[in-house]
């Protein structure tokens, strides 16, 4: 029994890396972060590995290092042991020589084994990993970092190796990254959607968030011939005229051309100061400064760029610097929510 036991326990090591590379790969960021959050030092660890190419690189390395080595002991053990007991047998049921009973013992074994493998060491524990993969990284974690320190030194003989020959090709160290390209994450979404895992309603959000990371700020801007703008010497019946018509909720100020903003005032800061004075203010002492951006900046850093600017709209600017267009933190969840933006 010993040889088999042996050989189980190395189809059961094989059937450990694989977990271990296929979640490790397949393992979702998120839900990691959450439980290092909570407290769980092991998903902590691992957080730090999935988001660190040169580790995560290391840590795969060692599963492939471990399923190969396996696969390679398992083998040659089987042949010294099952296999030599074999042929004897072979020679005595179907009367071959001493090398033929060998050679069929040899090819007996080999087919048996790689049955195994294939089965216990390969499908089995791939399909429990990308079906579970977040708790198989989590279970695997421990001897697969203990396997990284053993195989340290062919880690970096191995991997040293491939790095060499991939220099040409402008393949630097690091390559892997734990994301998902755009189309694998509308894959996902529509597998959640069909599963019932996530409603039809926040499925459309989600496809319009991935369809604003290929957008530009021109694509979701209001255009120049929509803009309500006054210039900053116009008169109070202007004012009150364009506070009324305007859907907006701010206006754009200019002096003598729109290519010269000065700002932006507030509807409602127009309507509190009459409420308070009794009379419409003038438009430098409401005026508040405006940003500009341009047109060719992406829609999703739009968002972060008039968080630093403190401001939540901007003026967009075209190639040239001149005016094309008004745009709002409004206008990005419009496209988001499918709702109709209020600048």
């Amino acid at each position: 029994m010993l040889p088999w036991l042996a050989i189980l326990a190395m189809v059961a090591a094989n059937a450990l890396y694989v977990a271990a590379e296929f979640s490790a790969v397949a393992a979702q960021r998120v839900q990691i972060a959450q439980l290092a959050e909570a407290g769980n030092r092991r998903a902590a660890t691992l957080l730090a590995i999935l988001e660190d190419g040169t580790r995560l690189d290391r840590y795969i390395a060692a599963c492939q290092i471990g399923i190969t080595l396996s696969s390679l002991v398992a083998g040659a053990y089987a042949q010294a042991t099952i296999g030599f007991d074999l042929a004897p047998l072979l020679a005595r049921w179907f009367e071959l020589s001493a090398e033929a009973a060998i050679s069929t013992a040899a090819i007996v074994v080999l087919l048996a084994l790689t049955g195994l493998q294939v089965v216990l060491g390969e499908l089995v524990p791939k399909s429990l990993a990308l079906q579970y993969p977040e708790r198989t990284a989590l279970v695997t974690l421990v001897p697969t970092r203990w396997s990284a320190t053993v195989f340290r030194g062919f880690i970096w003989l191995l991997n040293g190796s491939g790095f060499l020959l991939l220099r040409p090709f402008g393949i630097k160290p690091g390559g892997h990254q734990h994301v998902h390209s755009p189309d694998e994450i509308k894959l996902l979404i529509a597998e959640s959607t069909r599963g019932g895992t996530v409603s039809t309603e926040t499925s459309k959000r989600l496809e319009r968030g991935l369809q604003l990371s290929e957008r530009l700020i021109r694509d979701i801007m209001i255009a120049r011939d929509r803009i309500y703008a006054l210039e900053r010497s116009s008169p109070p019946d202007e004012i009150v005229r364009a506070a009324h018509e305007s859907p907006y909720s701010r206006i754009v100020i200019y002096e003598r051309t729109l290519e010269h903003v000065v700002g932006s005032v507030s509807v409602k800061d127009i309507v509190a100061h009459y409420a308070e004075q009794g009379e419409v203010p003038a438009l430098d002492s409401v005026t508040r400064p405006i940003p500009s951006v341009r047109d060719t900046e992406p829609a999703l850093r739009l968002v972060r760029l008039l968080q630093d600017q403190k401001s939540s709209k901007a003026i967009v600017a075209g190639e040239d610097g001149k005016v094309i267009g008004f745009v709002s933190v409004a206008d990005v969840l419009a496209e988001v929510f499918g709702a109709e933006a209020a600048a």
